[in-house]
């Protein structure tokens, strides 16, 4: 995801405010004692300077899923539009599911400027704690891949009833 460098960045009495108490924070000079310089004001109403760009590696692509629960079975679906079944890997482990894989087709080697840059184009990934116990095994699990969204099923573990203990 492209953004501004400067996108969360707080000015120098934001910051003041936000870490002191309002009787610490220096007020700010009143219109009447601070005489207008001609010079400042033509050069903030020039044109601002190109703001830089962080590059697209700056920020590993994000996954969007979402995870819920049936009786018996645990889905979880990730919108993967532009993914092919090549380029994706699903892996579950110890109850932890790893979604990874490369959406490529965002680079033209002619292009001089970016305007804007939203799309994220590379290698992502993706691990997930699932919430419930699950069962791994290769028949208890089935991943498909359409219309652009991959699924993911899995058969819940059996757990047994809660027993109660009498206490001596």
């Amino acid at each position: 995801m492209a953004r501004m460098s400067n996108d969360d960045l707080l000015m120098e009495d934001d910051l003041a405010a936000a870490f002191l108490g309002e009787d610490e924070v220096a007020p700010a000079p009143k219109a009447e004692e601070a005489p207008i310089d001609e010079e400042e004001v033509s050069v903030a109403e020039e044109e601002p300077a190109e703001e830089e760009w962080e590059s697209a590696d700056d920020f590993p692509g994000q996954l969007a899923v979402d995870v819920y629960e049936t009786a018996d079975k645990l889905v979880v679906k990730a919108r993967t539009a532009g993914i092919s079944k090549s380029d994706l890997e699903v892996s579950i482990s110890d109850n932890i599911l790893t979604i990874s894989g490369v959406l490529s087709g965002g680079e033209d080697e002619a292009t001089t400027r970016w305007h804007i840059q939203e799309c994220y184009w590379g290698e992502f990934s993706r691990t997930i704690a699932l919430p419930v116990p699950v069962r791994e095994d290769e028949d208890s699990v089935k991943a498909e891949l359409k219309d652009g969204v991959l699924t993911i099923t899995f058969e819940k573990e059996k757990t047994q009833k809660q027993k109660i203990i009498q206490v001596q």
